[in-house]
């Protein structure tokens, strides 16, 4: 085989395809594992570049070039071909997530807003879904007009006709999305030179060799899916198995067969993933597994658990992971991916912080006798990665013992919002007061830099982060207050809490007066558990039906989240009925409920 150059040389993702097809035409590129585990198929880089050329060939016809197409597809290698196919036509790719039978009227709110904030013209599917469309009759005047390409189809022979579309570093390659709710989604704009600059970074910072190999099962549309899990691969020009989010969840274990039998170097998940892989796989089915080659076990995308990193590294140090293979993490879309990354082969950091102290803004390690919050490291600054810590209302650096907002400075970092200049300029184009560096990109994350380690500590924005999928809280409030009338509308406060080291969703809602005596609290805290887990897919840890005048506004009529999120953890709510999967939080709510009735029959008798 004739040996590869290095590719930071090149420009652009087609034409390190390109380099890849002619210099190494035969080698695997992408083999998908139906239920991940079985051989499926597969794509080496000539075959990738036959494809891709094929497909873009059918958008170059209609004179797609500019033009934004969404990809609906299940996991596999056929979506990688579309997004190259996009790429080798110069039309922006936008991944978003499929729907199926059962949550199509989840999935359409969301893909509607896609469709109108894009302005897309085009979508790349395959005959299935466009089947499930069709039959599923629905209200979507937006897709009869935009013309619909089932790439399975696609004549191999157009690849023949390919002109090369002379597209340059500065073009935007794909459109990110970044909400995880149906309200109002924003475009991430993402160059070519973006995800060539941070797939170099990527190499250096996390160990990618042409000689190794990496599983994943994240989805392609979001971003730690398809940067890390899908193009780095491609970019570092080692093969990739792919297998479904829904193989992972069905059985575990065929996560870590895969990693074993192909010898991974690098693979990829949240939090819940390694914790899944301890409590449903039991020692019985972990015998003959090797993962002694995984160089980098990336963990990102929700708040990670120290404990479970403690009891995944003891659960599977006898088939050869190591401690030192985790690979915590910190990255958003906004930055191509990740700002920090544990290097490879060196020891997680895991900072005992004052608890109190933290949730005062301030970074203390704590003492033998106060509350502890063990909080891992996100690792280091990527490459030449530039990140102040900025106190978010004054706009001024933060003390070294300060929680700050993250801010971001590289070129990785993505231009901007998709036809949203107003907020584009307010996320990234931020400057420090008094300062001459910039501009930053604002995360909305809060932490301190701390010997070169960066660390996370919450977020600024109220949005949810569970299982590495973004939950906006105003869609979960109002999905309780349509259960019934007895719910105030615009008083009820979604927020997520740190229990045990997971993101957990905690919802507080007021109860209208002349219901509160009358209400069947029983049913409506089932009716409200039932109605996230069919809208959100969410389980919720623990609910409060209040008094009103427990959830609080701004003077603007803003919900004070964080402030309804105080009064749950210290018990300080008016608690009418509530639930909790944890009894703590029950307890310490009734407690203070008890007392207030107390205290009110007490003042009757008095006044009597």
């Amino acid at each position: 085989m004739v040996q590869s150059p290095s590719v930071p040389q090149f420009a652009t993702l087609v034409n390190l395809l390109q380099h890849r097809a002619e210099y190494q035409p035969q080698q695997l590129a992408y083999q998908f594992l139906e239920d991940g585990k079985t051989e499926a198929a597969s794509y080496t880089y000539s075959e990738l570049d036959w494809q891709a050329r094929a497909i873009a060939v059918q958008l170059q016809e209609t004179k797609a070039k500019g033009e934004r197409a969404l990809l609906l597809y299940p996991q596999g290698i056929e979506v990688m071909a579309a997004f190259c196919g996009c790429l080798y036509a110069g039309v922006i790719a936008i991944p978003v997530p499929p729907p199926d039978a059962g949550r199509m009227k989840r999935a359409l709110p969301r893909l509607r807003e896609i469709v109108k904030d894009a302005a897309a013209t085009l979508v790349l599917s395959t005959q299935r879904i466009i089947d499930l469309f069709r039959d599923a009759e629905v209200d979507f005047p937006e897709f009869d007009t935009m013309r619909w390409i089932d790439t399975e189809q696609v004549d191999l022979t157009l690849a023949d006709q390919w002109q090369n579309p002379q597209v340059d570093k500065d073009v935007l390659a794909y459109l990110q999305y970044t909400s995880g709710s149906t309200s109002v989604p924003k475009g991430v704009m993402l160059s070519h030179y973006n995800l060539m600059h941070h797939s170099a970074y990527l190499q250096r910072a996390c160990g990618y060799t042409p000689d190794g190999a990496t599983v994943t099962w994240m989805p392609y549309f979001h971003d730690y899916g398809l940067v890390e899990g899908l193009i780095q691969p491609l970019y570092t020009g080692a093969p990739c198995y792919i297998m479904s989010p829904l193989a992972f969840v069905k059985r575990p274990q065929r996560w870590l067969e895969a990693i074993s039998k192909y010898r991974a170097t690098h693979s990829q998940a949240p939090n819940f993933a390694y914790d899944q892989c301890v409590r449903r796989i039991k020692p019985a089915k972990r015998e003959g597994l090797d993962l002694s080659h995984w160089k980098a076990a990336g963990n990102a995308a929700e708040p990670i658990n120290p404990r479970v990193m403690r009891e995944f590294t003891e659960a599977y140090a006898p088939h050869g992971f190591q401690w030192t293979t985790f690979a915590p993490a910190y990255g958003l879309a906004e930055a191509t991916l990740l700002v920090s990354s544990k290097p490879v082969a060196t020891e997680p950091v895991i900072l005992p912080l004052n608890a109190d102290a933290l949730e005062q803004g301030r970074v203390a390690l704590a003492q033998a006798d106060q509350s502890c919050r063990d909080t891992v490291s996100c690792g280091q600054l990527v490459c030449e990665t530039e990140v102040v810590i900025a106190h978010p209302d004054t706009l001024t650096r933060c003390g070294a013992d300060e929680v700050g907002e993250i801010w971001v400075a590289d070129p990785g970092v993505a231009s901007g919002y998709w036809q949203r200049p107003e907020v584009s300029a307010e996320t990234f184009g931020a400057r420090l007061k008094g300062e001459s560096g910039g501009p930053y990109l604002r995360t909305g994350d809060l932490g301190f830099l701390r010997a070169g380690e960066l660390y996370i500590t919450g977020r600024i924005k109220d949005l949810i982060i569970i299982r590495g999928t973004n939950h906006y809280p105003q869609d979960i409030e109002w999905t309780v207050q349509q259960l019934t009338p007895a719910l105030r509308p615009d008083y009820g406060a979604a927020f997520s809490i740190i229990d045990e080291g997971e993101e957990k969703l905690v919802v507080v809602q007021e109860v209208e007066r002349q219901h509160q005596l009358t209400l069947p609290t029983e049913e409506v805290l089932a009716d409200i558990r039932q109605a996230i887990s069919e809208v959100h897919e969410l389980q919720v840890c623990a609910i409060s039906l209040v008094k009103s005048g427990n959830v609080l506004k701004t003077s603007s009529g803003k919900i004070q989240r964080r402030a309804c999120r105080a009064s749950f953890l210290t018990g300080t709510l008016e608690v009418i009925a509530d639930w909790s999967e944890n009894p703590r939080f029950t307890a310490k709510v009734r407690d203070f409920s008890d007392d207030i009735e107390s205290l009110a029959r007490q003042i009757q008798t008095a006044r009597t």
